[in-house]
């Protein structure tokens, strides 16, 4: 079955799937959102006779650890005002694991945050960033970058050289290793050159970490590991959703220049952008956990090698996909025909122009169904 292939694609801006029109608030500033386009190829992969493959979205399919729920439930008796820095021993929990996990002992401050989509959203708006300031995110990457910048009305330029973004003033820089959508991942020179080009131009670094302790084939670093002790200007963003299948909690923090960390505070307490007490305790429960978080681990690594095998076989290429929770693939088409291949055979995938025009000939797999979805989806592409 085909479908629209051009910028064009004007049978999805009418019938059922046509993007509600908008009143010109807010949201007039925002793109459409994009998962909206795929309905007709999920509709298409759901009426296969075994059923739908899901490995569109990262969403977490396994169960939440038993710590974790026993940590929430404890604590669910909490009629009072949760702080919101977090508890001592929310703050404490997270400073440990940054130490462990992010390479650097002390001089940095944390803030726990509801998930990281509402931080990386908010972000240009709680630093003060408004028309004329200028963002700079890679060229291909998580939309909510750009959704950041637009509703502080500032200014987005994709870039994967700083160098090419020339002498202009920037304010915000955001950086993703390992990357959503391609896995790909950024080497401590390159990041440590980051934050020096920064540095030059009073710009803050905000790194994007989420997928780090999702290692593969390279061992990411945290930005926070290679600035020598010398924090200003620097943030990392981390998540429990797919470490701990904390997805549903939308529980997250953020790590690094305490004068930084502190504006945020100021601003987030008036805003009343609070992490509930009850997730709270199970972010503590989590954090201090390893061995939930090595399971995981290996339930994705299975997951990752029969897909990746299955698609090298099915004629696909794989490109970076080196750490983290998706595999960016091409069969050298535009990515839309790829979308619909897959869906003829009950397999949904992301499109790669999601995540900006660069990535319009690839799709994004995600390793996030259960060990019978893939293997039925292996079973599939072998045909």
């Amino acid at each position: 079955m085909s479908r629209p292939t051009g910028p064009d694609r004007s049978q999805e801006r009418s019938g059922p799937w046509a993007a509600p029109e908008r009143p010109a608030g807010l949201s007039a500033r925002l793109p459409d959102f994009p998962w909206d386009r795929l309905a007709p190829a999920k509709a298409r992969a759901a009426a296969h006779p075994d059923g739908l493959v899901d490995l569109s979205m990262g969403t977490p399919v396994d169960p939440v650890p038993p710590l974790v729920r026993a940590a929430l439930a404890e604590a669910s008796d909490a009629p009072g005002y949760p702080l919101t820095a977090g508890s001592p021993q929310l703050r404490a929990a997270i400073s440990d694991w940054v130490s462990r996990s992010c390479g650097v002992a002390d001089g940095f401050e944390v803030l726990p945050t509801i998930g990281s989509k509402e931080f990386v959203a908010w972000l240009p708006t709680l630093l003060g960033l408004g028309p004329g300031d200028v963002v700079v995110i890679p060229s291909v990457c998580y939309p909510t970058y750009e959704v950041g910048a637009r509703l502080a009305g500032a200014t987005v330029v994709r870039s994967d050289s700083l160098l090419s973004v020339g002498p202009a003033p920037v304010k915000l820089v955001w950086v993703n290793s390992p990357a959503n959508p391609t896995g790909k991942v950024l080497p401590p020179e390159h990041l440590r050159k980051v934050v020096d080009w920064a540095r030059e131009r009073g710009a803050v670094v905000a790194s994007d970490e989420c997928y780090l302790p999702l290692p593969w084939d390279s061992s990411p670093v945290s930005i926070l590991s290679v600035c020598d002790g010398d924090l200003s200007g620097v943030l990392a963003v981390h998540s429990l959703s797919k470490r701990s299948n904390l997805a549903g909690y939308r529980a997250g923090f953020v790590a690094g220049d305490p004068a930084l960390v502190r504006e945020l505070l100021a601003v987030r307490k008036h805003a009343g952008m609070i992490v509930p007490a009850p997730v709270q305790a199970a972010m503590i429960a989590a954090l201090g956990d390893e061995a939930h978080a090595e399971e995981q681990r290996e339930r994705y690594r299975r997951r990752r090698e029969l897909l990746r095998e299955a698609l090298t076989a099915a004629g696909f290429t794989i490109e970076h996909s080196e750490a983290g929770l998706y595999l960016w693939c091409t069969r050298g088409e535009d990515g839309w025909a790829t979308v619909d291949w897959l869906a003829e055979r009950g397999i949904l995938v992301a499109p790669g122009d999601f995540y900006g025009p660069a990535g319009s000939r690839y799709v994004r797999v995600a390793l996030t169904a259960s060990d019978e979805r893939v293997d039925a989806a292996v079973t599939r592409l072998a045909k």
